[in-house]
């Protein structure tokens, strides 16, 4: 099944226009036109082969929405126009104790990335997966996710990475009301946290290095401003925080924020990809608290979060582009230059590929 899309061809390299396969639908197969795709960090990091696994040619975007265009015959859960989602994940083993679990995510025998990953299913002459900066895809059913049709489909594209990635550790630790959450970092994954944290009915502090983000963090909900370059305000808050989401994206010294923490607090890493350059065993050890990290979210808990979206009305920040301007957009993601995340118009993809 032809496609057009966008791709680099090596590290150095700028996205531009690609012709493309999908395979053909097998029975348990969605189709899916691709109308919005958001751009996570990851797919920059990918591109630029900055984790140095990136096989070329390489087509980014695992924050996709679109609509379904057919399905095969054995598919039970989608028709024909039915608006989806796909996020990080298009296959796993489906049989060991994480994927048994409803958490693919942490398939122990390797799931496969929507882009990136050796393509266990086969049926087009790419030996890796595509992602979502294109027109069309195909996806086994389980790995197909419903959208509230009463959510923005391009601000909710995000919610397949930024929104699950915050979600799940939030679920897991059982946030709710009479709880005292600190969300440390506001970009793409932090104002997510923040969303969340809110909706579940929790106390929220945004903890921040900068002082210029407290009236957006106060915008998006949260309840209260932590500035983590003002060591008198950091050391008044000491030992009253129940729950930290970190989505800091690079090392750094977390002792300064595990002091926060209560009795048995819990501070959960979404966002290093990076060694963190310090952490001291006593913050953890005097109080009991825990130092933990989180990946994204299996496909049940991913549905749980889209329809927790759809009752609370909670969608993303976005800014949309044409794709034509997807270059530029990875430089100014770099520099921090949007709030929170863009998302390619795949309409644009026509004008673009001509």
């Amino acid at each position: 099944m032809h496609a057009h899309g966008y791709a680099t061809h090596s590290a150095t390299g700028e996205l531009g226009p690609f012709d493309l396969e999908r395979r053909e639908p097998r029975p348990q197969d969605v189709a899916i036109d691709i109308l919005y795709c958001g751009i996570c960090h990851s797919d920059i990091h990918s591109a630029r082969n900055e984790w140095g696994n990136t096989h070329y040619p390489f087509v980014p975007g695992h924050e996709i929405v679109g609509r379904v265009a057919a399905v095969g015959n054995e598919v039970t859960r989608f028709k024909a126009g039915d608006l989806v989602g796909v996020g990080c994940l298009v296959d796993s083993c489906g049989t060991c104790s994480a994927c048994n679990d409803g958490l693919e995510q942490y398939c122990e025998h390797g799931w496969t990335g929507t882009y990136g990953s050796e393509d266990k299913i086969g049926g087009t002459p790419h030996t890796h997966t595509l992602g979502g900066y294109s027109d069309r895809i195909t996806v086994a059913e389980h790995f197909v996710l419903r959208i509230p049709e009463n959510l923005d489909p391009a601000a909710s594209a995000p919610l397949l990475c930024a929104g699950i990635t915050t979600y799940s550790p939030l679920r897991h630790w059982k946030i709710g009301a009479g709880q005292k959450v600190g969300v440390i970092g506001l970009g793409g994954l932090g104002h997510m946290g923040v969303k969340f944290a809110r909706a579940m009915g929790a106390h929220v502090v945004m903890i921040t290095t900068s002082p210029g983000k407290s009236a957006d963090a106060q915008k998006l909900g949260a309840h209260e401003v932590l500035i983590s370059k003002d060591e008198a305000a950091m050391q008044a808050a000491q030992d009253s925080f129940d729950f930290l989401l970190n989505t800091i994206p690079v090392g750094h010294d977390v002792d300064p924020y595990m002091n926060l923490l209560k009795r048995d607090g819990a501070m959960v890493i979404v966002g290093s990809v990076e060694p963190l350059t310090r952490v001291n065993g006593v913050p953890l050890i005097r109080k009991r608290r825990s130092l933990a990290g989180s990946l994204i979210g299996g496909l049940p808990e991913t549905q749980e979060m889209l329809d927790f979206c759809g009752e609370h009305g909670i969608t993303c920040d976005i800014e949309m582009i044409d794709i034509k301007n997807v270059n530029t957009a990875y430089d100014r993601t770099v520099k921090g230059d949007v709030k929170y995340r863009f998302v390619i118009d795949m309409a644009t993809l026509k004008a673009a590929t001509q």
